[in-house]
């Protein structure tokens, strides 16, 4: 630092003052470029945010920290696009907001038990990167009267302040048709406040339910969906695909078995190839190099129980369902017939 001439210790300490006044417009210039940088900066969450469920709706909500990605399931190719365009489309909500539209946010997913319905409600929660909520039955669900429906606007009035995923399994417990006769008039209630509560949802909360029974959904209730995926049994395309994940790891010594492969696994449910899949790579792993990939896929088959086909064949005989159910037959001559939605339109 230079002394200013004639002016002496006063000289020095103007000096110190004009550098000090020129090193906090330094800082301030830094501190300023730096909050435009991050205003110009996209905002990315490494991770979904995590809001803490209230002592009071613990028993019917539970938080859940979703781990699977749409590249871990394996799904047809017009159910991977739908889902896509679904997660595009929540993506660009500040765009369609800007023109005066909504992106779609309550979402019906029906299929039979294992083609991965709630694999995909974590996957939603995944890709947008929302918390993911998972309504709890049994601690919502009571005998009393009117409280089932009380507890049921707890639970949306929180889900409602947030983004979030909330996810519904087995719908039809709560979405029946009001016009069974075998339902008392508590559950017929409750479904009359679920649909406020769903039609008073944000389009923040992106709500996703999962039904194996969709015939036995109210149609009030059906229409309030405004994306319905169906998920169906894997064929043989997609029993290939997983059949070619583990190829890419155990290479040429299994490439002989991808026939046998899909003709053991067909009619079975994604859960089902699943988890025979994690069976064969632990048996390898813990024999030590004693089993080839090989033999363990040839024991897994060998040791398969005949396939139970019963729900799967139901449910896919009954081909489609419409959105849009027609009245029931009250008369009793009705009385005990399955109720179906027709096949006059496929459901995606």
């Amino acid at each position: 630092m230079a002394r200013l001439p004639g002016g002496g210790a006063s000289g020095t300490l103007q000096a110190l003052v004009a550098e000090a006044h020129a090193q906090q417009g330094d800082i301030a210039r830094r501190i300023t470029d730096a909050m435009d940088s991050n205003r110009r900066r996209p905002a990315v969450q490494s991770k979904p945010r995590s809001y803490a469920v209230p002592n009071d709706l613990s028993e019917m909500l539970a938080e859940r920290h979703p781990l699977r990605t749409l590249s871990d399931l394996v799904l047809p190719q017009a159910t991977k696009a739908e889902i896509e365009e679904f997660i595009h489309e929540y993506s660009e909500i500040e765009l369609l907001r800007a023109h005066g539209l909504e992106p779609r946010h309550k979402i019906m997913l029906v299929g039979p038990p294992g083609t991965g319905k709630t694999s995909l409600a974590e996957v939603f929660a995944r890709e947008l990167r929302l918390p993911f909520f998972s309504v709890r039955y049994d601690g919502l669900i009571t005998s009393y009267l009117g409280e089932t429906a009380s507890k049921l606007r707890k639970l949306t009035d929180f889900v409602a302040t947030q983004p979030c995923v909330v996810f519904f399994d087995e719908f039809d417990t709560l979405g029946k048709e009001r016009g069974d006769k075998q339902e008392t008039g508590e559950i017929k209630r409750v479904v009359s406040s679920l649909l406020l509560q769903l039609d008073a949802l944000p389009t923040n909360c992106v709500v996703v339910c999962a039904t194996n029974h969709p015939e036995l959904l109210d149609r009030a209730v059906w229409r309030r969906f405004e994306l319905r995926i169906e998920m169906p049994l894997p064929g043989s395309e997609e029993i290939a695909q997983w059949f070619e994940r583990l190829r890419k790891d155990y290479g040429s010594d299994i490439s002989n078995l991808e026939q046998n492969f899909i003709s053991a696994l067909s009619g079975r449910s994604f859960s089902d190839i699943e988890s025979f899949t994690l069976d064969v790579r632990r048996k390898v792993v813990l024999a030590r190099g004693k089993l080839t990939a090989n033999q363990a896929l040839l024991n897994g088959f060998a040791k398969l129980k005949p396939q139970q086909p019963a729900l799967g064949e139901v449910y896919h005989s009954q081909t489609a369902y419409r959105a849009d159910p027609p009245k029931r037959d009250r008369a009793k001559s009705n009385k005990g017939k399955a109720k179906v939605h027709p096949s006059e339109a496929t459901l995606i």
